[in-house]
């Protein structure tokens, strides 16, 4: 049983070695296989993602209708003004985007000045577009603001989130100043503020 002192140690320095060795290789390849199974996790949670779907709106004889030939005719008003509404909130986040990236991505101080324009306006045409269809709801439905905000926001957003492009959101919007001066011409009080043009 007897071996040398020398060789006791060496071996015991050894085997403490081997033992951390295996230790930390085991360590590694746990964490190598948490964060492989995190982000497998986390592309498929991206994928499945499904879209919400956007509540059917109730047909409601209160309901102020688009009567002009167009893209909303026969729509509720307000249910028009949200979804223009919606695609100038989008346009908005799309000019935002662009202008972030032409602030700090490629820095070109021209773009920036350019987009940070055009969200800014595209910003109080939603929010006027918005606006006309709280004041439809709450004056065809006497329902408070607070009710109208939740009636018409998935509406809203819906319109919105199908837009992934300035160009798509510019192009869809292109019907919405015809529905606005509509709107004006018909019921000037509920659609009182001018409109922004944005480009």
């Amino acid at each position: 049983m007897g071996g040398s002192p020398i060789f006791c140690r060496l071996l015991g320095i050894k085997g403490e070695l081997l033992l951390f060795a295996l230790g930390f290789v085991f360590a590694a390849s746990i964490l190598a296989a948490s964060i492989a199974h995190a982000q497998t996790a986390r592309q498929k949670g991206q994928q499945r993602a499904p879209q919400p779907a956007v509540p059917a709106v109730p047909v409601d004889p209160r309901d102020s209708v688009v009567a002009a030939t167009g893209a909303f005719t026969g729509k509720p008003y307000w249910l028009a003004l949200s979804q223009c509404g919606g695609m100038y909130f989008k346009l908005n986040a799309l000019y935002t985007e662009a202008a972030v990236h032409a602030r700090v991505v490629t820095p070109d101080p021209t773009a920036n000045a350019e987009f940070s324009k055009k969200l800014s306006e595209a910003m109080k045409t939603a929010t006027t577009y918005l606006d006309g269809a709280e004041h439809f709801l709450m004056t065809d439905r006497t329902i408070e603001r607070s009710d109208a905000v939740l009636t018409y926001d998935p509406q809203m957003r819906a319109a919105g989130e199908r837009l992934k492009t300035i160009e798509a959101a510019v192009a869809a919007a292109k019907v919405c100043p015809t529905l606005y001066q509509t709107c004006r011409d018909a019921y000037p009080k509920l659609c009182a503020e001018p409109l922004a043009s944005v480009r």
